[in-house]
């Protein structure tokens, strides 16, 4: 198992289906800590971070991809954890 909090290891849609079952795992645990317990607040929390991307890669000092990743998918997922 890998870790969610780091999404590198991304680089396939079979990672990706992996990864997502991991978020599910995870948010079915009532101690995972997550921010956003509502499906109805996760996805407002992953608009709001996919919306507000580009100033997570400019404070990172990267370039704003133009073509997302496999990875960047994951990182959206796992940004709607917490984002408010």
């Amino acid at each position: 198992m890998h870790s969610l909090n780091d999404t590198t290891w991304v680089r396939t849609r079979a990672d990706l289906v992996s990864y997502v079952r991991q978020l599910s795992q995870e948010a079915e645990a009532p101690a995972s800590g997550w921010e956003n317990q509502s499906l109805h607040g996760y996805l407002e929390a992953l608009s709001a971070w996919t919306n507000d991307m580009d100033g997570y890669f400019i404070n990172r000092g990267e370039p704003v991809p133009d073509q997302p990743q496999w990875s960047l998918t994951a990182d959206m997922l796992r940004a709607a954890y917490f984002y408010e």
